[in-house]
């Protein structure tokens, strides 16, 4: 009994010492020159480990909202072009299994092809324009986004004054 407690202790103490003993959700990423790149385009990382030349594995905190595109050609030009809003969840929350993504992770936006990914991009880009950071917008705002993308209907701007209300709401207790 008395063998057991010493390597029972330094664990716990190193759970007592996180924030959170949450495990992180990782993300692989790649980089082959002219065939795929797959990359974040926002999103903190609380770490990042990088494998070898082409690949790295991105860890983001539960909570933690992150877009990953990935984009593949072949020898005759592109043939997939895929852009994901995620949310990394705890344990104990649903998620869904995403290939790449370990254990998983809440899907706020999918897009697939190249103008639907170039019409998020273009989204993305009037909102950092506005001076708000990305990982910051609604997660309802994401959904909306892919539900009218899917739709194929008009895709909603996201403005100053719906980031002032979405920043109110996730103050109130």
């Amino acid at each position: 009994m008395a063998a057991t407690s010493p390597t029972i202790a330094p664990p716990l103490a190193v759970l007592a010492g996180r924030t959170s003993a949450a495990p992180l959700t990782r993300v692989s990423l790649a980089h082959i020159k002219h065939r795929i790149n797959i990359y974040l385009r926002f999103g903190e990382p609380a770490r990042t480990i990088r494998l070898d030349r082409w690949r790295r594995v991105a860890m983001f905190p539960p909570g933690a909202v992150f877009c990953r595109i990935r984009w593949q050609a072949n020898d005759y030009g592109t043939i997939r072009w895929q852009l994901m809003v995620m949310q990394a969840c705890t344990p104990l929350d649903v998620a869904q299994r995403i290939p790449g993504v370990l254990p998983g992770a809440q899907l706020l936006l999918h897009a697939e092809g190249e103008a639907a990914v170039r019409a998020v991009l273009a989204r993305i880009d009037a909102i950092e324009a506005l001076g708000i950071a990305a990982i910051d917008v609604s997660p309802a705002y994401w959904r909306t986004l892919g539900n009218r993308l899917s739709a194929r209907l008009p895709l909603p701007e996201y403005t100053a004054e719906r980031h002032a209300v979405w920043l109110a709401g996730r103050a109130l207790p």
